[in-house]
């Protein structure tokens, strides 16, 4: 018996009067109360919902049919040499209703003297605060991967053609993190369209979790053609990145290596860290999240937190892959006082879930301004590392120069120094800007670019260095103590 499911027994058992399941799904969550319910035989499982009432004991079937306050006085009046548990579906759609409130607090009470149990199963719910103290939240996890190569084996042999070992091997990891309902559409397609299940499959798997990220409206699925070779330097972090990337190995894992938990990817603005966060996807082969921390935060009280812990289940069900966080300094950095504390409490469930998470989710947040982030973020163990990305070295101006212009114009030879000696404080995007700026002159007057063109196209861009200063200068002083590496070799703080 698994560790959930004791729990969960535990919970009946001890008389916890109300029991709210934390899950979308209804299915699997009846169905380990019916197992729970053979287990502590005589134990009876009532289900009710509002359009067929109570199911599940034949002298009570149809009882309290759209009639949720009906259903609970049912309860009170089972006798106790019949231990029920009463499972409610949708029913946190009325506990709004103050005689429903009531009624269950209550029942919070008079259910101790019984043997009876009452539970609710939502994935979304946030419950009123006048609730909290009489219910007992117990999260359900996604199925692990030893239940999901049951469930697929199970299945694959009712269709008569088994799996073999390996392929069932391959189509239990790419299934980790789907719901079982999820997983038992993914079969059934397969089973109607061939017949059988089989390595075809995986794209069917890919494209299931696509479309339980499209139902977000918290995280976006990025298509990326980003490479390493179109990010010009940053060679440590390059380097860095190889060796983490090494560490999601089954070889890793033998050696005692954990998962990486991410980066923290830190400097001015235009010096590389989105490209960085789409080409980490593209290098590493996987699917790359966009998290919009902005639409987190739902107006109703409570409904932040829940959307933040359905995020973190959508993320997870895509794993491995890389949950990209863009600017979290403007997410995270303004006054938690304004939002009554939303904020810091999002905050922290993404920390807790940072530093205790077990799946092969990378995190690459990016941040413009390090005295806007929360101290509890710079924490060791929330990142694996901190990187500072500076503004271009000579060498890397010129690097980065050369990439834009072999993309644009791959057979232009063209001399860049005297680009690269009047570039100084501009940063990639700037750099980038040169290079276009300097074709539309070319092209405006129907010839190639010429070197004139860059040299004028340079002298007319004022680059951030200048604008902000002093928050470039602040951020390179707070990154020279020692609090974050630098990306480039050639910098040293």
């Amino acid at each position: 018996m698994k560790d959930w499911e004791k729990n969960l027994d535990l919970l009946i058992r001890s008389r916890t009067p109300l029991i709210f399941i934390r899950s979308n799904e209804e299915i699997r969550v009846q169905k380990l109360l019916e197992e729970s319910s053979k287990r502590m035989h005589p134990r009876r499982l009532a289900i009710w919902d509002y359009i067929k009432g109570i199911e599940g004991l034949i002298n009570s079937k149809g009882i309290a049919a759209k009639q949720p306050i009906a259903v609970l006085q049912w309860l009170q009046n089972v006798e106790s040499n019949n231990p029920t548990t009463l499972l409610l579906k949708d029913f946190h759609r009325f506990c709004d209703d103050p005689g429903i409130s009531r009624m269950l607090k209550n029942l919070s009470y008079e259910l101790k003297q019984t043997p009876h149990n009452i539970v609710l199963c939502s994935g979304s719910w946030t419950p009123p605060i006048d609730l909290d103290d009489s219910l007992t939240i117990l999260d359900l996890p996604l199925p692990k991967q030893s239940e999901l190569k049951i469930l697929l084996a199970n299945i694959a042999s009712s269709s008569g053609s088994p799996l073999a070992n390996e392929v069932l091997e391959e189509l239990t990891r790419a299934c980790s993190g789907l719901s079982e309902s999820r997983v038992r559409q993914v079969a059934a397609r397969a089973l109607a369209q061939r017949g059988k299940m089989g390595k075809e499959d995986l794209v069917e798997v890919l494209a299931e979790k696509r479309q339980n990220i499209a139902r977000s409206e918290v995280l976006e699925y990025c298509e990326t053609t980003a490479t390493e070779a179109d990010i010009g330097g940053l060679d440590a972090l390059k380097g860095w990145l190889s060796q983490r990337y090494m560490a999601f190995s089954e070889e890793a894992k033998a050696f005692g290596l954990p998962l990486p938990r991410g980066v923290l990817l830190l400097g001015p603005q235009g010096t590389g860290k989105s490209l960085t966060a789409k080409a980490i996807a593209d290098s590493w082969s996987m699917p790359l999240l966009r998290l919009d921390v902005g639409r987190l935060f739902a107006g109703l009280v409570g409904a932040s937190e829940a959307r933040t812990r359905e995020t973190i289940q959508r993320a997870e069900a895509m794993a491995p892959c890389i949950l990209w966080i863009d600017e979290i300094d403007k997410a995270f950095g303004g006054d938690s006082r304004s939002d009554g504390g939303t904020s810091q409490r999002v905050l922290a469930n993404i920390l807790t879930w940072m530093s205790e998470k077990k799946s092969a989710v990378f995190v690459v947040a990016t941040a413009n301004a390090i005295d806007r982030l929360p101290g509890e973020l710079l924490r060791k163990g929330r990142f694996d590392e901190i990187f500072m990305l500076d503004l271009p070295t000579s060498e890397e101006r010129f690097s980065i120069l050369n990439l834009h212009i072999q993309q644009r114009r791959p057979s232009l030879e063209i001399n860049l120094q005297a680009i690269v000696d009047r570039t100084n404080g501009f940063s990639g995007a700037e750099l980038e800007q040169t290079v276009i700026e300097g074709m539309h002159f070319a092209f405006a007057e129907k010839r190639e670019l010429q070197e004139t063109d860059l040299i004028l196209a340079c002298s007319q861009l004022v680059p951030l260095s200048r604008t902000a200063k002093e928050q470039l200068e602040s951020l390179k002083e707070w990154s020279s103590t020692g609090r974050a590496r630098p990306a480039s070799i050639h910098i040293n703080f």
